[in-house]
């Protein structure tokens, strides 16, 4: 069928309407089959961020690794979701957080509706960083992801990732290496390396010893000595002194004897008030 049998007109924007909310919510559910009734046989999905277009044969699957994990795990969507005719634009961020600041995909949809049913989907994400302590956003070229991961699962691989860490704190380990993380968590070392590299910013070592730097961070109170300090490195999982100075420099711009100096005058101060 050529355009002309589908007018963007009053009714047909009415009919859109009907559809995406719909669609909305069937993935709010997570209802994977009342998602898949609303496809049309014709569907093309262009997910342009792995460079990958799907057919319906493709999509069960796709959608399945999409929908929330969660009851009430919505998208956070940064605009309205707007429709004129028989098309839907739809925005929405997924944020995480990197080594150097927040990390975060916007993502657009434009959803194109025939005969009630969702013809086509064009889906386009672009990264986002924003550095700590800088106060606007420098956008860059999204990393192609070559592992089946669209935008929606990386955020879920992060989300995993920094779940386990705090769950399991593997990095108690000093020895603790991307094959065992892996394995614990089931995701491929690839994928992990791709979040971590490619979207996040930051190698695995440098992911590690930051969590390790956190839960040191915790542990420290007024009073603390160089001497106890570096005791709690090696507790803390780093397997050599240069290596936590180094994370402590980079974390808090600090070295360690001025971040003590730093909490015992503030704890000082807390007192006489």
């Amino acid at each position: 069928m050529t355009d002309d049998h589908f007018p963007d007109d009053g009714a047909q924007t009415a009919r859109t309407r009907d559809t995406i909310l719909r669609y909305h919510l069937s993935w709010k559910h997570r209802d994977l089959d009342a998602v898949m009734a609303l496809y049309h046989p014709e569907i093309e999905y262009n997910d342009f961020y792995q460079q990958r277009c799907m057919r319906l044969v493709d999509l069960p699957e796709y959608v399945a690794n999409n929908l929330p994990r969660r009851p009430g795990e919505l998208l956070e969507h940064v605009d309205r979701i707007r429709i004129d005719g028989h098309t839907a634009f739809i925005q929405y961020c997924t944020s995480l957080q990197g080594g150097e600041g927040l990390v975060s995909f916007r993502t657009g949809e434009a959803i194109t509706v025939r005969d009630g049913l969702i013809w086509r989907i064009n889906e386009y994400a672009t990264l986002v960083r924003e550095a700590r302590g800088i106060g606007e956003n420098a956008s860059s070229r999204p990393a192609i992801s070559r592992l089946g991961l669209s935008t929606r699962q990386l955020g879920q691989l992060a989300q995993d990732l920094q779940e386990y860490f705090q769950r399991s704190q593997p990095f108690l380990d000093p020895e603790l290496d991307l094959q065992q993380v892996a394995a614990a968590t089931g995701y491929s070392r690839n994928q992990i390396s791709h979040l971590l590299n490619q979207v996040l910013g930051e190698s695995f070592y440098r992911y590690v010893n930051r969590a390790r730097l956190q839960y040191l961070l915790a542990g420290l109170q007024a009073g603390s000595d160089l001497k106890r300090i570096d005791e709690l490195a090696f507790a803390a999982g780093f397997n050599s002194l240069s290596a936590f100075y180094t994370s402590f420099k980079r974390h808090t711009g600090l070295s360690p004897k001025a971040y003590l100096k730093q909490i015992s005058s503030r704890a000082r101060t807390q007192d006489s008030d």
